[in-house]
């Protein structure tokens, strides 16, 4: 589970986000992150009861850092207002899909697939889905993922078929994602719930079929 004084430190940080406060609140800060490290640490064991790619990662190797990169930002102000872990094979900067976390108390939801993935890889991921186009529909439009998931994330994507492929191919919809990402809301109750690790757990396994797709591209 994660804990209320997580939800609270991010709630301050919001209204406070600024070095002096910051640092006048760090323990409060690192008291989160250890909080979102167990948290972690227990999905990983979970997830590699159907997913071995990801046994032996460590919390360290997923959690996202809180400092940001303001240098080409309109935003100045230095910290994250969320926290957030990629647990893939390795870790949040290895190139594989996978899974993520995201804890805002604005917006608290669970994510998995592939984001933004470079040239190759995206161009790789498009001839797979127009080679085998039943087993990609089995596997986005089932009733289960469909239930969880509903769509792929259409973020980025381009107005029709991209180039190499025809304006009328019948999987243009899918070819035109430049992301390949299912995302699932849930509420502040379930995120301090004392199963939602064992939840978390569920709802992502339900995602491994297109992360297997996706990593076979």
């Amino acid at each position: 589970m994660i804990h209320k004084s997580t939800i609270d430190f991010l709630k301050k940080l919001k209204k406070n986000n600024n070095r002096e406060w910051f640092h006048a609140n760090k323990n409060l800060y690192e008291d989160a992150k250890y909080d979102l490290e167990v948290f972690i640490f227990e999905l990983i064991q979970k997830i590699s009861e159907y997913d071995e790619s990801v046994s032996g990662l460590e919390p360290k190797d997923c959690l996202f850092r809180i400092y940001k990169d303001v240098r080409f930002s309109k935003d100045k102000t230095p910290y994250k207002t969320n926290l957030g872990a990629s647990i893939s094979k390795g870790g949040r900067k290895g190139p594989a899909a996978g899974y993520y976390v995201h804890i805002d108390p604005s917006e608290y939801f669970l994510g998995s697939g592939l984001y933004m993935p470079m040239p190759e890889k995206l161009s790789a991921v498009r001839g797979k889905i127009a080679a085998e186009p039943k087993k990609f529909k089995s596997i986005v439009e089932n009733k289960d993922f469909k239930k969880i998931y509903g769509k792929l994330w259409e973020g980025n994507a381009l107005k029709s078929a991209p180039k190499g492929f025809a304006k009328d191919h019948p999987m243009a919809n899918y070819l035109r994602l430049k992301s390949f990402i299912g995302g699932h809301n849930v509420s502040e109750e379930k995120v301090l719930s004392k199963g939602y690790v064992d939840y978390t757990a569920k709802i992502f396994k339900a995602i491994k079929p297109l992360n297997d797709f996706l990593n076979q591209a």
